[in-house]
């Protein structure tokens, strides 16, 4: 990814500030703990599909599920079963390559963050270098300031004194005074020299600090290309499972367009029939006269019953002749 050099725009105006900086290294910070949480994710992610693989899986081989239908729709059922395991194991083939997918963003973060903590050791070299150079710096100035000041008072005392009859009081001002300038020319002798030494690293300071600038936006784009293409691959993934689950539920879809209900029934009929002859109704037998209600030969069953109603005209128990009662007759409607 060519580099736009952005990063360079975080400068501060104030010469001790890391502002701009601290900016910079705090949105990389960010940008590695999105990358973890992204792979918190895949492996919260991987953990659900091991699970609901698993589970599916026990389903498919500890659950009844029409273990006696037979023939077509029988077979159907076995691909019914054997697809259902199939996709469970290509849940539990996805929670794998989901885990490796997590490894593969942690150590790109662990990757990023040595190249960062490189960059940062430089950088905090740099600013503790300049930092120390500035006190100094402005020591130096206090103490030339400070010397200004005291040439500056020792003149007006030699000023003051010029009517003063004691000449070792004049003369001992006025080597005051000399020993305040040959001060004032040491201090700023020693401020210019802090200034001078300042500015030098001051622009290595801003040298690397470029650099650091160049490495870290290098840096960002690399890792917003890595998390764009991770997360590209994991929808891809998830779309991937979802085709091949559907691929193996066509074969589910199949065997049921071969499954034929005359066959099954007619299957079932072939193996399990017992006859195509009904029973002979039950007859009615007279005690007394058992010739006369004997079927004729080869006659097997009689009238139907559903049309016959057989009326016994019988004496009362107390007849004499009850004992030799033959009389009844058949009505047929």
């Amino acid at each position: 990814t060519p580099l736009l050099l952005l990063f360079c725009s975080f400068w501060s105006h104030m010469s001790r500030s890391t502002v701009g900086y601290d900016s910079i290294i705090q949105h990389l910070n960010n940008g590695r703990k999105n990358c973890k949480e992204f792979e918190d994710f895949l492996k919260e992610r991987a953990s659900i599909e091991e699970k609901y693989g698993k589970d599916l899986l026990n389903l498919s081989r500890k659950k009844p599920c029409g273990q006696s239908e037979i023939n077509t729709l029988k077979r159907a059922l076995e691909v019914f079963k054997q697809q259902v395991d199939n996709v469970a194991q290509c849940h539990i083939q996805l929670a794998q390559t989901l885990r490796e997918e997590a490894r593969k963003m942690e150590e790109f973060r662990e990757k990023q963050k040595l190249q960062q903590k490189k960059t940062e050791l430089i950088m905090d070299a740099a600013h503790k270098q300049k930092s120390l150079q500035f006190k100094k710096t402005m020591d130096a100035k206090k103490n030339y300031e400070q010397k200004c000041r005291d040439k500056d008072e020792a003149e007006q005392a030699v000023h003051r004194s010029a009517n003063l009859v004691n000449p070792k009081q004049q003369e001992k001002l006025f080597v005051k005074l000399a020993t305040s300038k040959t001060a004032v020319e040491d201090s700023d002798k020693a401020y210019m020299l802090h200034v001078n030494t300042l500015d030098k690293i001051r622009e290595e300071w801003q040298s690397e600090h470029i650099k650091a600038c160049q490495v870290f936006e290098a840096q960002e784009c690399e890792r917003i290309n890595f998390f764009r293409n991770a997360l590209w691959l994991h929808m891809n993934q998830l779309s991937q499972q979802c085709v091949t689950s559907d691929n193996m539920y066509e074969e589910v879809r199949k065997s049921l367009e071969m499954c034929s209900i005359e066959k099954d029934i007619e299957y079932f009929v072939n193996q399990r029939k017992t006859g195509q002859t009904p029973p002979a109704p039950i007859m009615y037998e007279n005690f007394y006269s058992p010739q006369k209600n004997a079927a004729p030969p080869g006659k097997a069953t009689g009238p139907n019953v559903a049309s016959l109603m057989l009326l016994c005209i019988l004496p009362f128990a107390g007849d004499p002749d009850y004992s030799l009662i033959g009389d009844y007759s058949l009505i047929y409607q």
